[in-house]
Formats: structure tokens, sequence, C-alpha cells
């Protein structure tokens, strides 16, 4: 079982994540800006790693990678786009591969990542190789082939995979503590007398302010 606090906290993360997905996103209507697509797997999997410490569940990961795209959806709904176009249901598609990446290495290895920053590190790492690996794919879940590198046939994913890769040797550590922090803010809230309303109203809050941001954007 996932506590609600803990729940709250997965909602604000996901919305905090969708939001920042659809500033990126922003004027982009197809494919992947170079680089950004690279970037966002280091961004993910911050906030997958962070998740993942909070709850220590799947369901908790999974919760968060819904909410994510259901943002996207909400983009493709404000751009007037189908679901299934480049912009929307590929960065979607690489949502659940990094999550599942994540989720199969820290499984098989969750005493190498447990308590070390080295082993974190490690963990980042080899989630965005697996995910950038993965993320070709996508072609057999939307019918939309992944970007390529200009002048070559090589994918975005691929030909960036070095610096997905390096980014999240910092950014998964960095989402462990995160989410050692925010499981230290939810039991301090927890233990005080004000009525605990005030903390599940936070997260949804939160993910409206993020959509009606999210909204703003687009009408620039």
């Amino acid at each position: 079982m996932i506590s609600r606090s803990h729940l709250s906290i997965v909602v604000m993360l996901g919305s905090v994540w969708g939001l920042s997905e659809a500033a990126l996103g922003m004027g982009l209507q197809s494919c992947a800006s170079l680089v950004s697509g690279s970037l966002m797997t280091g961004v993910a999997l911050f906030f997958i790693a962070t998740s993942w410490v909070v709850t220590r569940r799947i369901f908790g990961v999974a919760l968060l990678i819904i909410i994510a795209s259901l943002f996207k959806m909400f983009d493709a709904l404000l751009l007037s786009l189908p679901i299934r176009h480049g912009a929307i249901g590929n960065p979607i598609f690489a949502f659940f591969m990094e999550g599942i990446a994540f989720l199969i290495l820290v499984m098989i290895f969750k005493q190498t990542f447990k308590r070390k920053k080295s082993g974190q590190a490690l963990l980042g790492g080899t989630s965005a190789f697996a995910a950038a690996g993965l993320f070709p794919l996508v072609r057999f879940a939307t019918g939309i082939p992944a970007c390529v590198y200009p002048g070559t046939s090589i994918p975005l994913s691929i030909y960036f995979a070095p610096l997905a890769i390096v980014f999240s040797l910092f950014t998964v550590p960095l989402g462990f503590r995160a989410g050692e922090r925010l499981k230290e803010k939810a039991f301090q809230q927890n233990e005080q007398k004000r009525p605990k309303i005030m903390n599940h109203l936070i997260s949804p809050a939160i993910l409206f302010v993020c959509l009606a941001i999210a909204t703003l954007i687009r009408q620039f």
C-alpha cells in the first residue's frame, strides 16, 4: 500500500514533469530539437527516481508516467493534434521506455543502487542507455519513426545517447536525494496537528496550476 501523502507527492511530481515537457515542447510540432530529447531523458529519470524513492512501488512510478502522459495528451488537445502525432505519441512512448528501463534495472540490482551515490549514478547511466536503445521501437507503437540526425539515418536518441547517459549520471542521484527529502517532509507534516486535509489539497492545487500554466504557454 502507498500512503496518501506519498501519492500526493507523486501527483505533484508528475504535474511538474508534465509541465516541463510542455514548456520544452513549445513550438515543436514534430521532431525533438536535436539534443532536447536526450536532455529530457535525464529530467525524466530524475522524476522517476524521486517517485521510486518516495513510494518504493512500481505503481508509484507508473502513476507518475501516466500523469506526465496525460499532460502530453492535454497538450495535443491545445494544439489540435492527434495523440498518435509524432510530437505527442513518441514522447509518451519515451516516458514508458524510461520507466521500464529504470524499474527493471533497480529491481535486478537494487542492493547495488540502494545507498551509494556511485551506484545511483550507474543506475542513471544504464537506464538512459537502455531507454535510448529502446526508443527506435517507437515506430511499432505509434507508426511514426524516431527522428533522425540531419543527413544520417541514425535516430536522435542513439546519436545523442552519450549526452543522455552523462546527464543521467547526475540527475538520478539527485532524484534519490530529493525523494528522501520529500519523504521526510511528508512524515513531518503527518506528525503535525494541523488538519491533514490541508496536506492533501496541495497536490491537486499544484496539478491545476501546472495545467493552467501549460495552457498559457500554448497561447503565445
